[in-house]
């Protein structure tokens, strides 16, 4: 898993460079470069951290991580405190450096709701009360990055909820009747803003009419389809002259297709596949107590979901939204969060040096009872698959 994701951070790196160069090649590219390295090194320095941290910590540190995290979204609606930037308010920036703590919540919400799971046999609240209460993380801080106003984003950790309760044994009917009232709703919020709906729209137009679709899909697919087969080579595409819009962070992956082709495109996918498996191999162990397993599991869902999520709005398969590739697009709070998450993944996994005694094993596998059912066992990879238990 390491070396996977050290080859995809490799190839940000180099791409980075690559998309960032123009028709009018000034210090600007050399700067974007330096900015992503810097990053890179703050998201190293987050991922070892997090990666020794022992689980037993990160459990403890669930409730206040989760509140600082919900006081600094509060805070960024807040005028003259965030930063507002094309009719949204989602940044602290301050001295050129940037923070976006909608990306924070990917990391506690996980965090704090795994929490509240283990904790639910303990709860002082009648019976009924207990399934509403694992969803109140998800009632503040979902809201909070709807009003920036960030829908894809809420969407985003909404699925990464439901990959957690799913794996936590909530019966199916639960999510089918769960779909069946968001999918409406969020096609209404949608139409509350005129540009929302424009991509919903945009993106139906590039597969009927491809001549009216929004001009980035139309540069983004023309981008894919000149790379061919083995690509123009590294350094040397043409359309992230000027002509793709963002091609260093929303649609760096047209630009690997078109300067490594097919070939490359398939290898990218090959490494998140391999990320993604040994990932859950390592999370699917025996002796690794249900608050790490749940909080592994979707922190590693919720990474490869948001690269699958880039590439299918790059190859114009979903409706455009600036979702960056993890490792892989220009710098900024996403790939400082990205190292993180995957070092709180490597640390839930029991690879961490600090081990854990047997009561605090008992502490974080102290998992009274199921939701409903053991759903885990479809999420983990089989045992006679020979990848993992």
């Amino acid at each position: 898993m390491i070396c996977a994701a050290a080859i995809l951070v490799a190839g940000g790196m180099l791409f980075v460079q690559s998309a960032s160069i123009t028709s009018r090649p000034t210090d600007r590219e050399e700067a974007y470069l330096w900015r992503h390295a810097a990053q890179f090194c703050i998201g190293l320095v987050g991922g070892v951290a997090a990666a020794l941290l022992p689980p037993k910590w990160w459990f403890r540190l669930s409730p206040f991580a989760f509140a600082a995290v919900a006081v600094l979204l509060l805070l960024v609606l807040v005028p003259g405190i965030g930063t507002e930037v094309n009719a949204a308010r989602r940044w602290f920036r301050f001295a050129g450096v940037s923070l976006q703590p909608s990306e924070l919540a990917k990391l506690v919400l996980p965090l704090m709701t795994a929490f509240l799971i283990a904790q639910r046999s303990r709860m002082k609240v009648p019976q009924l009360l207990r399934g509403p209460l694992l969803m109140v993380p998800a009632g503040v801080l979902i809201p909070l990055v709807f009003l920036e106003p960030d829908l894809g984003t809420s969407l985003f950790l909404a699925i990464g909820l439901a990959v957690l309760i799913f794996a936590a044994g909530a019966p199916l009917w639960r999510f089918a009747l769960f779909g069946s009232a968001v999918i409406p709703a969020a096609i209404a919020l949608a139409m509350l803003r005129p540009y929302q709906w424009e991509r919903i729209t945009g993106f139906l137009k590039a597969w009927a009419d491809p001549q009216s679709a929004p001009y980035q899909l139309r540069q983004s697919l023309i981008t894919l389809g000149s790379g061919g087969w083995t690509g123009t080579g590294l350094g040397r595409g043409w359309q992230k002259l000027s002509f793709l819009p963002e091609p260093n962070t929303d649609f760096v992956f047209a630009v690997l297709g078109e300067e490594l082709g097919l070939v490359g495109t398939l290898g990218l996918i090959a490494t998140w596949m391999v990320l993604f498996v040994s990932g859950l191999k390592l999370l699917s162990r025996p002796g690794i107590g249900r608050f790490r397993r749940l909080v592994g599991v979707t922190l590693l869902c919720q990474l490869a979901l948001q690269a699958t999520i880039n590439a299918g709005v790059a190859t114009a398969l979903l409706p455009s939204k600036g979702i960056p590739h993890p490792f892989l697009s220009y710098g900024g709070s996403n790939l400082v969060v990205s190292l993180t998450a995957l070092g709180m993944i490597v640390s839930m996994a029991g690879l961490e040096r600090v081990k854990t005694t047997r009561s605090e094993d008992a502490e974080l596998s102290a998992e009274p009872e199921m939701l409903t059912g053991p759903h885990w066992q479809r999420v983990a990879i089989p045992a006679h698959s020979g990848v993992g238990r």
